[in-house]
């Protein structure tokens, strides 16, 4: 026996966004930055399971909701010029609620075409039926040929021929990563060893793709309360524990002191 899955086709990324915020009742201005994210992903691995092609302004929203995400997870929050605490939401809430605006008018609009469409021009229909057996007459246009409007008719068809031959081409590549895969990879190194280097994680895999999603899995992990860190003084690196009940992020300094 076989069943048909069948996913419903939203017109564009913030349609997606608007459509969860909408069925999950969400305030707008205060979006749950990891639950969207996570059915934003979740729709977008059910197209690809499907084999359908993924557009790109999905791609683009979807690493746009990974950025904020990152910057919510990370400790030290961004700051203005005044010193307040910037939201990386506030970007995003703003083209959503602009995009809420004008999808509030599409429908009126497409009421005033199709009643418009149905409406008759006023005029001489019988000059304008005139006009365009005139416009349309092969015979008539042939006369009027010439050697000069043959040429500027082949410039315009190669300058053409030329835009499409050098049209850029975008290519979107798939990394075989996830943050789930990278989380379970993380933890099951904390298993067979007491404690990992995040230099040591990067040099298993040096791929930028790779750095990335570990990194944010361990920022994830960390606000899980699943590891700790330790940060070194006057070094880029920082060493992962598993959890044992104690602050999530601390220093030599701080272990010195205790």
């Amino acid at each position: 026996m076989s069943f048909e899955i069948k996913l419903p086709l939203f017109k564009g990324p913030f349609d997606l966004l608007l459509f969860f915020i909408e069925r999950d009742e969400l305030d707008i201005y205060d979006i749950p930055i990891h639950k969207i994210t996570t059915d934003f992903l979740e729709y977008m691995h059910q197209m690809e399971r499907m084999n359908m092609e993924i557009a790109s302004e999905f791609i683009l929203v979807a690493a746009t909701l990974m950025r904020i995400k990152a910057k919510m997870l990370l400790p030290r929050p961004e700051l203005d010029e005044l010193g307040n605490e910037i939201d990386p939401r506030e970007e995003l809430v703003a083209h959503l609620l602009e995009y809420k605006k004008y999808k509030s008018i599409v429908g009126e609009l497409a009421e005033m075409e199709t009643g418009r469409s149905h409406k008759e021009k006023r005029g001489n229909i019988l000059k304008e039926l005139r006009h365009l057996a005139e416009v349309n007459n092969v015979e008539a246009e042939l006369q009027d040929l010439d050697l000069y409007k043959l040429l500027k008719v082949f410039e315009r068809v190669m300058d053409r021929f030329e835009e499409e031959k050098n049209k850029p081409v975008h290519t979107i590549q798939q990394y075989p990563y996830t943050i789930e895969g990278q989380k379970e990879y993380i933890l099951a190194k904390l298993k067979s060893s007491e404690k990992v280097s995040f230099v040591q994680v990067i040099e298993e895999n040096r791929e930028k793709a790779a750095v990335i999603y570990n990194f944010l899995a361990i920022l994830e992990l960390l606000q899980l309360h699943l590891i700790t860190i330790h940060i070194g003084l006057g070094f880029n690196n920082f060493w992962i524990e598993d959890y044992q009940g104690e602050v999530g992020v601390s220093s030599e300094e701080e272990l010195t002191q205790e």
